[in-house]
């Protein structure tokens, strides 16, 4: 059974940045395909960036190109999202999700993720 939780969350000023983790526990850490995505109550779900099982290809939405990172752990069955130069816009709860690694490539559908984690919150203020 995978089980997913996310720490790191918090407050933070605009311009500044946090490290959100993201741990799997269950199964073999290496075989998946991790995703970030985040929420504001009321709005749809967000694809904010994924990861692939080496690590060596993300995939990022438009919105955070360029202040936000993603990277992996094999080792300590981690994923990270480096958040710098955080906006309000960026408030919202952050989720992590896995899919098994199938060889076609990252998605920022968030269908095609089958477990998540319970989220954690990210809040900016102005």
């Amino acid at each position: 059974q995978v089980h997913i939780v996310e720490s790191g969350g918090g407050l933070v000023q605009a311009g500044g940045s946090l490290r959100l983790s993201c741990r799997l526990s269950g199964r073999t850490f290496s075989f998946y395909i991790m995703g970030w995505f985040r929420q504001v109550p009321g709005m749809e779900r967000e694809f904010v960036g994924a990861i692939s099982w080496r690590g060596d290809t993300t995939l990022y939405a438009d919105s955070v190109k360029g202040r936000f990172t993603i990277s992996r752990d094999n080792s300590k069955d981690t994923v990270y999202l480096q958040m710098d130069g955080l906006k309000p816009e960026d408030t919202a709860v952050y989720y992590c999700a896995a899919q098994i690694s199938a060889g076609l490539g990252l998605t920022e559908d968030e269908k095609t993720y089958p477990w998540w984690g319970q989220g954690t919150q990210v809040t900016v203020s102005s």
